[in-house]
């Protein structure tokens, strides 16, 4: 679907997600988040006054919607034609084997999981144990249901 094919009724009835989206395909490159917004209010005939009113809301739209990116210095573009990069070291993936639907397990992993297996032991002498003395709640007294109506 092309803009320039596209009644003024067809892009009336259009959210200005699916403009810019159109706009940014024909344009096949990135664009001011300003300049998309001019663009749409010329098509849809809006006046100064509701760009003025309305660009709030479009960036907005343009931040919060998925299928946009919002790149350095006030651009916008498809967020499909931004994929991240992602570099694997080949360092840092030699003891590590996996083979699609089963999954190998190193040592390392191994001796960690025996590790985590002894988080609940207490390894501390009793010389780590705090002196009564010390205990901020010396001073309170536990008093019995039976006592305190007795008195």
């Amino acid at each position: 679907m092309e803009l320039k094919n596209l009644s003024q009724e067809e892009l009336e009835q259009m959210t200005f997600g699916e403009i810019t989206e159109l706009i940014l395909t024909e344009k096949n490159s990135k664009m001011k988040i300003v300049d998309i917004f001019k663009k749409i209010c010329k098509l849809l005939n809006m006046s100064d006054a509701e760009f003025e009113s309305k660009i709030a809301d479009f960036f907005e739209l343009v931040s919060t919607d998925k299928k946009f990116i919002i790149l350095d210095k006030g651009y916008c573009d498809l967020r499909k034609k931004h994929t991240p990069k992602v570099v694997v070291e080949d360092e840092d993936m030699d003891d590590v084997e996996v083979e699609v639907g089963e999954e190998e397990i190193s040592e390392e992993d191994k001796d960690a999981e025996e590790t985590q297996d002894d988080i609940f032991y207490d390894n501390t002498s009793d010389e780590d144990d705090v002196d009564d003395d010390d205990d901020e709640l010396g001073d309170f007294v536990i008093v019995d249901d039976d006592e305190e109506a007795g008195m």
